[in-house]
């Protein structure tokens, strides 16, 4: 009897052992399970991403023609490519061009976004339907937009000189067709365009401030403007981070906005790197020389994603 009081919980413990899972074995599932969810964002990068960025690498070092799509013959060149390009006279104008049309586009979007962002708030009655209104820029394809507007800033036709010479501002204004206003005016459109996207990333990051902060400041007889600068501003820092990178990112290679109202020109006023990128390969179909200008915007690019996870990492701790 005494045998099989002792004997009993023996057997039940080793088969409590015999049922349990390895631990290792645990381990190896979580970690197939782990790459199961990853493997499909991998391949799609590798595929969509890796795969375009590696050949158009080894594009902008080769002899690359519209008879090499018939014969499969790019040879090699060096760096041809690359001398030629950076020689070009109308590269520098390009870059230039686009810092200009970057800056002041990212400038216009940020201040008025930032403005309509703390305008609406506040409550009071339509704030969520004058809201909506103002995501329709947003909404609208960029290539819509930008022959909206090329028919709206037309010299001769255009309902912006018709205004102004209605009220007597004068209705000759060359928008798109002067080199020295052509520039200026493809940014206003291009601030129009992206004001919504600063608005509501601005907008969802105030409502993320506690209100007893106002309350506090209010209280220690802080002015609004004092608010903004002490309370307002230092809480909304990281949405301001991501919502400067993202826009640079995102203007630094616009093409479809400029294309449409300017086509680069009057006399390459508005020609970027975007738009160069485009002529050079599809004009003109030399698409090593297109390769590398893509290559300079990309490298671009990398450097301020790179400034924009620094920065969220940064922020996070």
């Amino acid at each position: 009897m005494t045998t099989s009081t002792v004997t009993a919980p023996a057997s039940a413990k080793t088969a409590r052992k015999a049922a349990a899972p390895d631990p290792a074995r645990r381990r190896l599932r979580r970690r197939l399970a782990q790459w199961g969810f990853v493997a499909p964002a991998v391949v799609f990068m590798l595929l969509f991403f890796g795969y375009p960025l590696v050949r158009n690498i080894v594009m902008s070092f080769q002899h690359y023609t519209p008879k090499t799509f018939f014969t499969g013959e790019a040879p090699f060149n060096g760096t041809d490519n690359w001398s030629s390009v950076f020689q070009d006279v109308l590269f520098g104008k390009a870059l230039w061009h686009t810092l200009v049309f970057t800056a002041g586009s990212l400038l216009g979007q940020f201040c008025i976004g930032l403005a309509l962002a703390v305008f609406f708030n506040r409550r009071f009655p339509l704030n969520g339907v004058l809201r909506s209104l103002i995501l329709l820029p947003w909404l609208v394809p960029m290539v819509v937009s930008g022959i909206v507007w090329r028919r709206i800033l037309d010299q001769d036709t255009g309902v912006l000189n018709t205004f102004l010479d209605t009220v007597g501002l004068g209705g000759q204004t060359p928008w798109l067709t002067s080199p020295d206003m052509a520039l200026l005016s493809v940014i206003l459109v291009n601030i129009w365009i992206g004001i919504p996207f600063n608005m509501v990333i601005l907008y969802g990051g105030l409502q993320e401030i506690p209100k007893e902060l106002y309350e506090a400041s209010a209280l220690d007889g802080a002015s609004a403007w004092r608010t903004f600068r002490s309370v307002t501003l230092p809480l909304l820092k990281p949405v301001i981070t991501v919502v400067l990178v993202l826009g640079f990112m995102s203007t630094v290679k616009i093409l479809d906005l400029i294309l449409a109202l300017t086509d680069g020109g009057p006399a390459d006023a508005t020609q970027t790197l975007g738009t160069l990128t485009y002529q050079n390969s599809f004009v003109e179909l030399d698409f090593g020389a297109g390769a590398v200008v893509g290559n300079v915007l990309i490298v671009i690019s990398a450097v301020f994603a790179v400034f924009y996870l620094r920065a969220n990492r940064t922020e996070g701790k």
